[in-house]
């Protein structure tokens, strides 16, 4: 079978369950660090502290470098990528009647919420416990339904197919 460049297009016209949910996922991510550097403006807090937060829970030899800040955003990023893709293939695999509809938005939302009581209260007390006290636990919170609102909103804009 040959591809031709209508083809390569289409792929970005309607992604795979991976690629829309890798898109997601980074724009769930950029939401939170929206949100994150507009809370730390707010209130006088050094929105530099969260990446290299990052990096100390999983790199803890490189959290004081130069490379920290760039580094901790990298990994943010990829984190919320790899996210996006599990959230969508679990969508794709266990419950594809809900795409595009408000069920899809509020599972996408309730992961989310479950994906951070997790990390603060069972993953991050025990591998770095200062990380969860750089905001407080609303402020955090309230970054991870950012993500779960942006990227179900991104990804009910993604006509994606199943696999």
């Amino acid at each position: 079978m040959t591809h031709t460049n209508s083809d390569f297009f289409n792929v970005f016209r309607t992604p795979r369950p991976w690629s829309a949910g890798m898109i997601a996922g980074l724009a769930g991510g950029a939401a939170e660090i929206v949100w994150i550097v507009l809370y730390m403006g707010w209130t006088g807090g050094d929105p530099e502290r969260m990446p290299e937060g990052i990096v100390a829970s999983v790199f803890p030899i490189a959290a004081t470098t130069k490379v920290a800040i760039p580094l901790g955003i990298l990994l943010h990023m990829a984190i919320a990528a790899v996210l996006g893709i599990v959230i969508v293939l679990a969508i794709n695999m266990f419950c594809p009647q809900i795409r595009g509809t408000t069920h899809e938005k509020a599972f996408i939302i309730a992961v989310l919420i479950g994906v951070w009581a997790v990390n603060f209260f069972l993953i991050l007390p025990v591998i770095n416990p200062q990380f969860i006290t750089l905001v407080p636990y609303g402020t955090s919170l309230i970054s991870k339904v950012l993500f779960g609102f942006t990227a179900a909103v991104v990804l009910q804009r993604l006509p994606w197919r199943t696999i």
